[in-house]
């Protein structure tokens, strides 16, 4: 023995008698139902959980339920601020319906990423939301475990049979960017710092410039979807005589490292060079010139994603419209 005394577990019944009702106006009160409780009630049976410090029995609760209140997500990069977003509306939005998150990172890492939905889909989640490096279960596209667990698959520009996808409209963002340089600015050619990857689809984004400058030669830079690329494609870009008067960036983290090229380079921005950017991150409001940009609608993916699993819905395919927010980067003169 070690001294200790034990630590008494409070029950559902200790909570009833010092609150003066039934234990099953206590589990009213904790589950939110099934039936109601009078306000005077309900605040009594608070203050009694309070003042004992109870905690609900979880497990239990989801084996009578048939839910274990958890969902997992899966995202390639962490510590981008896009994902990092993400993840921040996808825990509001699942805390809102009393529902916890797990976050894994892949590190874009495909075998990992496998590793993690398969770990993931074996603690019985309710359901599982990826934003894959290998991108959704689809013909050509290996190493991504089926499961029978619930999955949405985020950033998915396809629909795949048997499971819910929602995406954003990079091709409508790319063209939106793409067109504002083009006739609210002038620049007849808009160059493309386009991220690298390896899914079997061509990104939204490409096609959403390719669609607005036509034919017109326009110069492209393929790194990747980091500060780091942003920053060596700025300079493949940015160093020769014939530099580009406008670039867009198929991300954030990617301008990013443009704005520093151009700095180093002595190129002002947008004086010399207008910049405009992809996802519409803290981090392109807070870069300076703060970036024009298409934003994506975060918080609504995240809330549908959500939506999907809690309400056990049937796979359908979204896609949301992105918005174009305008600041200084491009060289307009935002009045709000």
């Amino acid at each position: 023995m070690n001294g200790r005394p034990s630590r008494k577990v409070v029950t559902r019944a200790d909570v009833a008698r010092l609150a003066g009702v039934s234990t099953a106006v206590v589990s009213y009160v904790v589950n939110g139902g099934p039936r109601p409780v009078a306000s005077h009630t309900a605040n009594r049976v608070r203050d009694a959980i309070d003042l004992l410090g109870y905690r609900p029995n979880l497990t239990a609760r989801a084996l009578k339920l048939g839910t274990t209140g958890v969902l997992g997500l899966v995202v390639p990069d962490a510590s981008n601020p896009f994902y990092a977003e993400l993840g921040m509306e996808i825990e509001r939005a699942a805390s809102a319906r009393g529902v916890a998150l797990l976050v894994a990172s892949s590190n874009s890492d495909l075998e990992l990423e496998s590793r993690l939905i398969g770990d993931l889909a074996g603690r019985q989640l309710d359901g599982l939301l990826v934003s894959g490096t290998a991108g959704p279960p689809v013909p050509g596209v290996g190493g991504v475990p089926r499961v029978s667990t619930p999955m949405v698959y985020l950033d998915s520009p396809v629909p795949v049979p048997g499971y819910t996808t929602i995406t954003s409209n990079a091709q409508q963002g790319a063209t939106l960017l793409t067109h504002h340089l083009q006739r609210v600015h002038g620049h007849r050619s808009v160059a493309l710092v386009m991220g690298t990857h390896s899914l079997p689809w061509r990104d939204g984004r490409e096609l959403g410039w390719q669609l607005a400058v036509r034919n017109r030669t326009a110069p492209v830079v393929r790194v990747p979807f980091t500060r780091q690329g942003g920053y060596e494609g700025g300079l493949q870009l940015l160093s020769g005589t014939n530099r580009p008067r406008a670039v867009l960036a198929s991300s954030d983290l990617q301008a990013v490292g443009l704005l520093r090229a151009a700095h180093e380079l002595g190129i002002r921005v947008p004086d010399d060079v207008a910049i405009v950017a992809y996802d519409g991150t803290e981090e392109a409001e807070y870069a300076w010139p703060p970036l024009t940009c298409a934003r994506q609608r975060i918080r609504d993916i995240a809330e549908a994603a959500v939506q999907v699993i809690v309400d056990r819905a049937e796979p359908f395919h979204r896609v949301f419209d992105v918005d174009l927010v305008i600041r200084r980067s491009c060289g307009c003169t935002p009045t709000g």
